[in-house]
């Protein structure tokens, strides 16, 4: 599912809490904990290129792709100084690149869009494909908690300078579904708004679940940490990191 349109616009500017040179730092620190160096990265729902940007900047080489045309189109932009990056339009279900890489990585709990356990089946198939032996595939998660619990049934409101918007979530306990509905309202001068709805949809996963799935796609070494370090997970954690090696 698209879930991007317009949204892709304020995209950048509605995640600035988001500190993506803390992320490429993790993923390094879990790329050399795993006796990688710098090697080839695939980047899965790589969105506007902010990870593959920061990942860029330290040397590796990176293939990306999104669903998004509004996302890819942005991430082209941001990147068009790197040489060492290619950028697809794909999905995280049936990609097919022509080589294999060191690492796969999906940040963001993208692979809490994939909302059926047969299509992330194919998604962990697909990326075990991907991988040279020794290779490591890299995610995360929003837990169930965090969707059930923190953002589920509940509304969020932000105004800023140039957008105001509010996030109502619906969490659906029989399917796992936390459905988001936003409506942003931008202005244009200062004075009128344009309005624009967008309807995102993430599911729950269960670290049994997940781990099951990675095994039956063939990796045998699965590790699961609290993002972002090292620890191991609690009950009430918020996002969960999984490394799992082909």
């Amino acid at each position: 599912m698209n879930s991007y349109g317009e949204f892709a616009l304020l995209y950048d500017e509605l995640m600035d809490d988001f500190d993506y040179v803390a992320w490429s730092e993790y993923i390094q620190e879990i790329l050399k904990n795993n006796g990688i160096g710098k090697t080839s990265i695939l980047e899965m729902a790589c969105g506007t290129g902010n990870l593959s940007e920061e990942l860029l900047k330290k040397g590796f080489s990176i293939d990306a792709f999104d669903l998004s045309h509004e996302m890819l189109a942005i991430a082209n932009n941001k990147l068009s100084n790197f040489k060492n990056k290619r950028l697809f339009k794909m999905d995280m279900e049936e990609f097919k690149m022509d080589r294999t890489y060191g690492a796969v990585i999906s940040a963001c709990d993208s692979i809490n869009y994939i909302l059926e356990e047969n299509s992330l089946r194919k998604t962990f198939n697909r990326v075990y494909e991907h991988l040279e032996d020794g290779g490591i595939f890299i995610f995360d998660i929003n837990t169930e908690y965090k969707l059930s619990e923190i953002l589920g049934n509940n509304i969020f409101i932000e105004d800023r300078d140039d957008v105001f918007y509010t996030w109502e979530n619906h969490y659906h306990e029989d399917t796992g579904i936390c459905d988001f509905y936003l409506t942003f309202f931008q202005s244009n001068n200062g004075s009128e708004y344009r309005r624009f709805d967008e309807h995102h949809r993430e599911k729950a996963y269960s670290v049994e679940t997940i781990d099951r799935l990675l095994k039956e796609a063939g990796f045998t070494e699965i590790l699961v940490y609290e993002a972002f370090g090292f620890r191991g997970i609690k009950d009430d954690s918020e996002r969960i990191n999984f490394v799992a090696k082909k």
